[in-house]
């Protein structure tokens, strides 16, 4: 249970830095700003709840870690409830904060730092731009996350690679979709908001899980997997040192 309260904890840090930053100061800090956000609150959540749970809070993480075979499915289900969970207290708590602004503030109508595509959102992009990135951005953060995390990989390092990359992609992708990668972190927002954005959830539902999928393979077959071999090579070139 420890491991689904912190996988909670992760998402609420997550989603409440990462979307209220674009919410309440995304005018002030712009693209950069928000990306960082969403990076640092990650490397944060990391180093904090990493030694519990390993700190995915992102369904298509975990999604890619159980394909890969380092995860059995019953913990996978139980991290994907306190992921949602902990995207939806987050998105609820900002949604509290910003409604106290002087003026009101119409989540409806100004959202509250939700995914989507199409006319009227970011840069207008079309939803085969807003696959084809969700599924790239995807693939690639989760092939980083395995990457960093396995035995042959620097240690403590993991959690700094792994948010330098979110930072990048938010930067890339901001103006096409938001940027989701992360089906907890597009749902939460999504409830709250309703209308086009929850009618567009579904393509960040099911896109960065595919992506989480085959990301999984990619290790669980080999193909990115560090061999036993590079691995003894290493832990001897370190003893060595």
């Amino acid at each position: 249970m420890k491991k689904y309260v912190a996988e909670l904890v992760g998402t609420f840090i997550l989603v409440f830095f990462g979307c209220g930053t674009a919410v309440v100061a995304g005018d002030k800090v712009g693209i950069v700003g928000i990306a960082f956000a969403f990076g640092f609150a990650l490397i944060g959540a990391a180093y904090g709840i990493g030694p519990i749970s390993g700190c995915h809070i992102n369904p298509a993480v975990s999604l890619g870690v159980w394909s890969a075979g380092r995860m059995k499915t019953g913990d996978m289900i139980g991290y994907w409830i306190g992921q949602f969970c902990g995207a939806i207290l987050g998105a609820g708590v900002l949604s509290l904060i910003i409604r106290g602004v002087g003026g009101g503030y119409d989540i409806s109508t100004n959202g509250l730092g939700q995914n989507g595509w199409g006319a009227g959102y970011q840069g207008g992009y079309n939803i085969t731009s807003a696959i084809v990135f969700e599924f790239v951005a995807t693939l690639i953060f989760v092939v980083v996350i395995l990457g960093s995390t396995q035995k042959a990989a620097p240690g403590g390092f993991a959690g700094l690679a792994i948010g330098i990359t979110l930072v990048a992609i938010h930067i890339c992708g901001i103006h096409v979709t938001g940027v989701s990668v992360n089906p907890a972190r597009s749902f939460g927002p999504a409830l709250l908001v309703g209308g086009k954005a929850i009618s567009q959830v579904w393509l960040f539902l099911v896109v960065p899980s595919v992506a989480g999928v085959v990301g999984g393979l990619l290790f669980r077959l080999g193909a990115l997997e560090a061999s036993q071999q590079a691995e003894t090579k290493e832990k001897r070139e370190v003893v060595s040192a």
